[in-house]
């Protein structure tokens, strides 16, 4: 091999990017304010390239993405990929812990693997309460051709996202919040960004735009349902038709009917529906919401149509009813307690899925984490993880550490809730590097909760009512636990889940319901290989922005410049470097 081949090899191996053979997918997300309707009344909305929501990511296992982001809002900017592990690269995680915000009329590129994955997820705004604006859409991950999938190729691929909605604006929202004050109800339920069908002439107004979704009779297609809403559990049910729950964020389940299931804030769920009733009308769907006083609630409805392409007439009527558990707090957790992970299943890798016998594992470290409802620190309204009020670092995390700056947080999280007064600090776990934890999620407020774990998928091991002791072990799903990133937590109740900490990183653990997110309750796991060589985490990417005490170490970006300029200068040089391969080889 001649010199210029060792300079072009030195340089790929080198490179941040992955080797030619892993496929790549390029996406420009241009995020952006736009004036919608969902709900009948004009509102600022926040689109990706114009849409609401936002367009679907759809790549393969092991699959490297770029996304080139244009930041066009009036405020710092960063997308967090709710579900996607991140392997070894905490640094694109999109969060206030681990990157610093895009400012306003910047750039910036995420570039990732998604590794080892298969799944329904989504992604979502994460700084400033964005979210309940909107900027939010489907992520799919699909498995390689040479894995099998544990159910018949579906006719059709078809995402739907769910969620509360408010007809004031995430600023006006905030600052509802900043002032001490509760949200409230929200105006409604938004299917795929749109309001509900009028099925009711009193509680839906004239005009409002609905989703449709057409099929043909006799097929059946893979329904990826994901809550991307801001504090609402959601039932959901499609009138007269079965749904067979097949996968759940990456994992696929024992496939099991449901005439309806409660999606939480932060869930995604796959169902398999086949199209086999007559279409002598339009089918209602429905997401209606859950574990509140439903009948004060019934506002809070999302409807729209599955409509075969033979239908006769469209959809009318009263809507297919949802459980009649109001006052029956434990039908939705024995729901809840029957999604079982499918172990004879082949998952992203060759391997079985339930070769990872989690039971059987050492517990290395406890966490018992309790959320109360809202309390006052220093006069202002805030939310608490085990009587600490989450502060977001100025610097993040990984970036702290990388440039040795001081004071940025404290390795102090308790591992049991603290008996003093509640106070706001920068405190997360110390986490060790290949230990197996053990963290139990304590809901002491009158409201659901669902909490979310960025780097990892945990398994899911037990869930009950009143408080959790040792005692409660006796009652873990130590073999199927459905592994996953998002699990509920029912008022008065507790859920236990596992992690094997074999991702290095900064991890956010954090509670999905935007409003007490936004206040406070949430911190984040330090995972660190101590060997000073140390080759399982990928340093800062070169674009790494810098904010907090690094503000100084931050160049300044030429507004002018182009993000569609930037993500084809990426995928020139993917082209190059396959070629310079196929030149080496």
């Amino acid at each position: 091999m001649d010199v210029f081949k060792i300079l072009l090899l030195m340089f790929f191996v080198n490179s941040r990017f992955c080797s030619p053979a892993d496929p790549y997918s390029f996406y420009n997300f241009e995020v952006s304010y736009i004036t919608a309707s969902p709900l009948g009344v004009p509102q600022q909305v926040i689109a990706i390239n114009g849409k609401f929501p936002g367009p679907t990511i759809n790549v393969t296992t092991n699959e490297n993405l770029v996304v080139n982001v244009r930041n066009k809002l009036d405020e710092g900017l960063l997308l967090h990929w709710s579900g996607i592990q991140q392997r070894r690269v905490s640094w694109q995680d999109g969060l206030a812990g681990t990157n610093c915000p895009i400012p306003p009329k910047w750039n910036w590129t995420y570039e990732f693997q998604v590794k080892d994955q298969i799944g329904s997820f989504f992604y979502f705004p994460s700084l400033h309460f964005q979210r309940a604006s909107g900027g939010f859409g489907s992520f799919i991950v699909n498995p390689r051709s040479v894995i099998p999938v544990p159910f018949s190729t579906p006719d059709g691929d078809i995402t739907i996202a769910i969620g509360d909605w408010y007809t004031r604006n995430h600023t006006a929202l905030r600052k509802a919040l900043d002032d001490g004050n509760d949200l409230g109800m929200p105006d409604g339920v938004l299917i795929n960004g749109k309001g509900p069908y009028q099925y009711n002439k009193t509680l839906v107004p004239d005009g409002i735009d609905f989703e449709t979704i057409t099929v043909h009779p006799g097929r059946t297609y893979r329904l990826r349902v994901s809550n991307v809403g801001i504090s609402t559990s959601l039932n959901f049910r499609i009138q007269g038709h079965n749904l067979v729950l097949a996968e759940s964020e990456g994992s696929y389940t024992v496939q099991q009917n449901y005439t309806s299931l409660d999606i939480h804030v932060g869930q995604s769920y796959s169902f398999l529906v086949t199209m086999d009733q007559n279409a002598s009308s339009d089918y209602y769907i429905v997401a209606s919401a859950r574990i509140v006083n439903e009948t004060i609630w019934r506002r809070v409805t999302g409807v729209g149509i599955l409509h075969y392409t033979n239908s006769k007439g469209k959809a009318t009527g009263h809507l297919p009813p949802g459980p009649q558990d109001e006052f029956d707090k434990t039908f939705s957790m024995n729901q809840a307690r029957s999604i079982r992970w499918n172990v004879s299943a082949s998952g992203a890798r060759p391997n079985p899925q339930g070769s990872f016998k989690y039971g059987s594992i050492n517990v290395t470290e406890v966490y018992v984490l309790r959320n109360m409802p809202p309390v006052k620190i220093n006069g202002k309204r805030r939310t608490t993880l085990s009587g600490i009020s989450f502060v977001n670092p100025s610097t993040p995390i990984r970036l702290a550490d990388k440039h040795k700056v001081k004071g940025v947080y404290k390795l102090d999280f308790p591992k049991r809730p603290l008996t003093g007064p509640p106070r706001r600090e920068t405190s997360i776990i110390n986490g060790t590097y290949r230990g197996f934890m053990e963290v139990i999620l304590q809901n002491n407020d009158t409201k659901m909760q669902s909490y979310h774990m960025s780097g990892y998928a945990f398994f899911a091991v037990g869930m009950d009512y009143g408080e959790w002791t040792e005692n409660s072990r006796g009652t873990y799903n130590k073999w199927d636990g459905i592994a996953r990133s998002t699990i509920q937590v029912y008022p008065g109740a507790w859920s236990a889940i596992l992690i094997s900490l074999d991702n290095p990183g900064a991890w956010n653990l954090r509670t999905e319901n935007l409003d007490s997110w936004y206040l406070g309750q949430e911190t984040y796991v330090r995972v660190v290989n101590p060997d000073e060589n140390n080759k399982t985490e990928f340093g800062a990417p070169a674009n790494v922005l810098y904010c907090g005490a690094l503000s100084k170490l931050q160049k300044p970006q030429k507004i002018s410049s182009s993000a569609t300029r930037s993500i084809e200068f990426t995928k020139v040089s993917m082209v190059v470097m396959a070629l310079v391969m196929m030149v080496l080889l």
